[in-house]
């Protein structure tokens, strides 16, 4: 497997990596026992960057982590998230203040039996604390050994330059995609101009790309994407099938997967940039690694590039509350 590097730090992952939350019933019923094995055969297939978040569960998803890397923690980087206030198990908000960062790695690091975490990323930014003052406190845990390498979720272009200023940031964890390329006109030239590496989450658009993703009001009860994500619903979602129909084309003319043009085409955009597509199951972890080995030519990018225009998607990707929480 080909290696990245994220940021000019010294950190170095897999080309792809992995999203876990799925293995946490976000995305409906899981299986334990088969995330832990999807964990485990990523890593056969020399996948090493595994995305988790206490928020995933809330807080399950790290243990579950945890336990599937137990004794192959040299062979792993790990990355989590925080940045949100939770009661009763539910998260009520953000909450990025100093004193609750370094309260919560230390939580995260327990739920992962880990001593370090290798990317700790603020999940969302917090509006009513200054980003200096959050970073300050992540330069304070990489003092302390506690984390290697600093990341943002979700962060605008003024954010990024902001925090960058106060402790180099390796990496920006945002949505990106054939569905969603908000981050072309301003974000992606600032990390270059920076030297932040990109993670795109939800590469294959919430699974929709694949075309194995069914309209929001048809998924099971359980899962997030139902009642989350407005592109799912209705007439969207009915607008939007003309892109699942033309990623369908050119995979069925090169003789791969939908979902392996969808990473590819993003592998192709540059070595700073790493996907971490998220599932649940042995078998498509297998199908999206093989992304890796998938050539698109100029014309094939190109192709893609005319046919998923920067606002394609019809519907936003979140409903409000969602909308409220990204830095715009």
């Amino acid at each position: 497997m080909e290696q990245r590097k994220l940021g000019t730090q010294g950190l170095t992952v897999s080309a792809l990596g992995l999203g876990c939350m799925q293995m946490s019933g976000n995305y409906g019923p899981a299986d334990e026992a088969e995330g832990i094995a999807t964990i485990h055969a990523a890593l056969d297939l020399g996948i090493n960057f595994f995305d988790t978040a206490e928020i995933y569960g809330p807080f399950e998803n790290e243990k579950l982590v945890g336990r599937a890397l137990k004794g192959k923690r040299d062979q792993a980087v790990i990355a989590t998230k925080f940045g949100f206030a939770f009661k009763d198990g539910k998260p009520v908000g953000t909450d990025s203040r100093p004193a609750h960062v370094k309260q919560v790695c230390d939580e995260s690091l327990q739920r992962l039996g880990i001593d370090c975490i290798d990317l700790y990323y603020q999940h969302r930014v917090d509006k009513n604390v200054p980003i200096e003052d959050t970073v300050g406190a992540l330069a304070d845990l990489v003092k302390a050994g506690k984390v290697r390498y600093v990341g943002l979720s979700e962060a605008s272009a003024a954010t990024i330059r902001r925090a960058h200023a106060v402790h180099p940031v390796s990496a920006l964890q945002s949505e990106y995609s054939l569905w969603e390329r908000n981050l072309e006109a301003e974000i992606i030239p600032t990390l270059r101009e920076l030297g932040i590496g990109l993670v795109p989450y939800s590469p294959l658009g919430r699974g929709f790309l694949t075309g194995v993703v069914k309209r929001a009001e048809d998924l099971p009860e359980g899962d997030w994407r139902k009642t989350n994500v407005p592109r799912l619903q209705g007439e969207n979602y009915d607008r939007n099938l003309a892109m699942v129909e033309a990623v369908q084309a050119m995979a069925t003319r090169k003789g791969i997967t939908p979902a392996q043009v969808a990473l590819a085409w993003l592998l192709h955009l540059g070595n700073d940039i790493v996907p971490i597509p998220g599932t649940k199951r042995l078998a498509y972890m297998r199908d999206n690694a093989a992304a890796v080995n998938v050539a698109l030519s100029a014309e094939d990018m190109q192709w893609l590039d005319e046919t998923f225009p920067a606002e394609a998607a019809v519907g936003d990707r979140y409903y409000e509350m969602g909308m409220r929480l990204l830095d715009r």
